[in-house]
């Protein structure tokens, strides 16, 4: 018996046929996207019903925004915005992109607000401590070096004509947006996919997280995990559910070198032109602007936990804070009155967290004590 004998152009359109089923089929869900950028990774997980075709369409939309970024913001690109800004002219204005001229206003608007706390001129003392482009020996800079940096430190160096998008360095100061530039990624990469049409998404650059919609697509929340140093390595302790907004968090236990016993963290002090020097171990601020809350974060990283909360109730911003304990063998946590209004006091109580209301009890509880989540 012989097989029967299908024309060529027959079998052709069957093969076409079956391949376009295949990319049509829907992905199983959350669909994840993930690879390096910045110096760090992204993570993008798509719980919305999407074809293979449709992922890869979504993944190139999503590697242009994240090279925009990199390509205007970056330090340790010599074809960046930013770093040809920095080598501009002092006192003449030099025309940048809108999304360059709009980070720089979230970071004068923050650095105002923190009392210098932020301030995106402090690249130079970055470099200097060997946390920067610069990649010079990690040892402690001499006190005149630093004298030197720090006298050209300053938001006042730096001045902005945001409606004709243009800046100007009236120092020789070094903008290095690190503090800031992840955070509008993460914002940048959130707007793409709502622009696209994807509902419910997490997106994940470095730690700076933004979410839309649910999980499942339906109703269980995006949960996060927020990270305490623990043994020199940090672990999730304090679970979160997240709707439609953004999470940035700051630590002092990821970047740093150790000299005669001592460590120097990678977040320096504009004010000082030296690393931090207090119990703040990490902060978390949530909000709706990620490029915000990373700001706010890293300022909140220089404060310190008195100061800083004040500064939070004032603001009214939602705030979780880890803080080592003074004899450096565990940790309290306190938030500030909104992070407690947005995920609700009791949820707090039983995670062992205690709610900063400026009666100056909010002494917390040792982690090591607290096993509510283990």
């Amino acid at each position: 018996m012989s097989l029967p004998r299908f024309p060529i152009a027959f079998l052709t359109l069957l093969l076409i046929a079956l391949l376009a089923g295949c990319s049509e089929r829907t992905l199983d869900t959350p669909v994840t996207l993930e690879g390096d950028i910045f110096g760090t990774f992204y993570q993008v997980s798509i719980a919305d019903p999407i074809t293979a075709e449709r992922r890869d369409a979504l993944e190139d939309g999503i590697l242009d925004e994240l090279e925009s970024v990199d390509a205007s913001m970056s330090t340790y690109r010599d074809d960046a915005e930013l770093v040809a800004f920095n080598h501009a002219p002092l006192g003449e204005w030099h025309t940048l992109s809108a999304p360059l001229i709009k980070v720089l206003s979230i970071a004068h608007q923050v650095g105002e607000a923190s009392g210098g706390a932020f301030d995106v001129t402090v690249g130079g003392l970055v470099n200097l401590w060997s946390f920067g482009p610069e990649a010079r020996p990690r040892a402690i800079p001499e006190d005149e070096l630093i004298e030197q940096r720090l006298a050209e430190v300053g938001m006042d160096t730096l001045e902005l004509d945001v409606e004709a998008n243009r800046a100007r360095r009236l120092k020789d100061v070094f903008v290095d947006l690190s503090g800031v530039a992840k955070g509008y990624a993460t914002d940048r990469v959130a707007a793409y996919l709502a622009d696209q049409g994807i509902d419910d998404y997490l997106v994940n650059i470095g730690g700076e997280l933004e979410v839309a919609g649910h999980r499942d697509g339906e109703a269980e929340p995006w949960r996060i995990g927020v990270e305490i140093p623990h043994d020199g390595r940090p672990q999730a302790k304090f679970v979160l559910p997240l709707e439609n907004i953004s999470v940035a968090t700051s630590g002092d236990y990821r970047n740093y070198f150790e000299q005669d016993g001592r460590r120097y963290s990678h977040t320096i002090d504009p004010r000082t032109g030296r690393p931090i020097r207090h119990r703040l171990a990490s902060v978390t601020v949530v909000d709706a602007s990620n490029a915000r809350a990373d700001a706010w974060a890293t300022a909140m990283s220089v404060l310190g936990e008195d100061e800083g909360m004040v500064l939070a109730r004032q603001h009214d911003l939602a705030v979780l804070m880890l803080v080592r304990n003074d004899a450096g063998d565990g940790w309290w946590s306190q938030a500030s009155p909104s992070f407690a209004a947005r995920f609700g006091r009791d949820r707090l109580e039983e995670m062992g967290i205690r709610v900063a209301d400026g009666s100056g009890d909010a002494a917390g509880v040792d982690a090591e004590a607290s096993d509510a989540l283990e």
